[in-house]
């Protein structure tokens, strides 16, 4: 089977050190399969996105020499697919009506694992729903190419949203829909992840998708211990330091760059990477962390 890879941001805030380091992995992956490379920008929540930030993805991803194939996907057009996904799960009873607030879940089961009052109590046909798969609370596995054979706690929460009461779709809904009409057959993204994995190899499993081959890098961590990320006001990449910042990624992806790709050309440490990538050399673990400083 031809290779399909793919790097999927979401426009919340600029592409940062974490984004470049799974881009990265994503990239080299596929490339070093000899196959494709997709991107994909996730638009699901227009009230925590940034529009220039959207605009900005396709430049800085070129700017690190990191080219994709075909058509950009962007899910904010895709919304007429995930509506014929929820009205077949629907339709075969996979999926049920919710108008349960998570207040209201706390106080009556003294969790957030979901009790499936509304699957044995419908609400009526006017109210604000979300919209539930049916996921019994079990621990679930899956082999994973860098972190291993991956258990699911007992307490996965139950059955998971895929259409929010605010008439958004879920992010766990979209994933599944796109990487099956993309084709996808390897994933290599965050370990932030690795936890939504098993509701996602469900979701497959019920629409009768093929499940695409996983593979959770370490997340990039600050000196506090926090995930890189807009909340924790990871620094946008600078557009002018692409090298050092490739060969820091290799370096955090266990890839042993030699010291001489400093002074070498974008395009020529890109090259070394396709050339050199080994995925079983990134370390098995779901965070490391990573100075930012020059």
């Amino acid at each position: 089977m031809a290779y399909i890879g793919r790097f999927a941001p979401s426009p919340t805030g600029p592409l940062h050190f974490g984004s470049l380091i799974a881009a990265l992995a994503s990239f080299l992956d596929a490339r070093a399969n000899h196959g494709q490379w997709l991107l994909r920008i996730e638009d699901l929540d227009p009230p925590r996105e940034q529009a220039d930030v959207k605009a900005q993805f396709p430049a800085v991803l070129s700017k690190f020499g990191l080219y994709w194939d075909g058509e950009i996907c962007r899910q904010s057009d895709r919304h007429h697919a995930y509506q014929d996904v929820l009205e077949h799960l629907l339709a075969q009873h996979q999926a049920y009506r919710c108008n349960c607030s998570r207040k209201e879940i706390l106080a009556r089961c003294g969790s957030t694992l979901y009790d499936r009052h509304c699957l044995y109590h419908p609400p009526s046909a006017e109210a604000q729903c979300a919209i539930r798969v049916k996921f019994d609370n079990m621990p679930r596995h899956f082999n994973d190419t860098i972190q291993g054979r991956y258990i699911s706690p007992n307490s996965s929460g139950g059955d998971f949203v895929v259409y929010r009461r605010d008439h958004l779709y879920a992010y766990l809904l979209a994933v599944v829909v796109d990487d099956y009409h993309q084709g996808v057959t390897h994933v290599v993204r965050g370990s932030d992840l690795l936890a939504e994995t098993t509701r996602q190899i469900h979701l497959q499993q019920v629409l009768g998708y093929p499940t695409p081959t996983y593979a959770h890098i370490p997340v990039a961590n600050n000196p506090q211990g926090q995930k890189l990320s807009k909340q924790t006001f990871a620094p946008a990449l600078t557009l002018d330091d692409t090298v050092p910042l490739l060969f820091k990624a290799l370096l955090f992806l266990d890839q042993q760059p030699p010291t001489e790709l400093l002074e070498a050309s974008r395009d020529e440490i890109i090259r070394w990477g396709i050339e050199h990538w080994q995925i079983d050399r990134v370390s098995p673990t779901l965070a490391k962390p990573v100075e930012l400083s020059k």
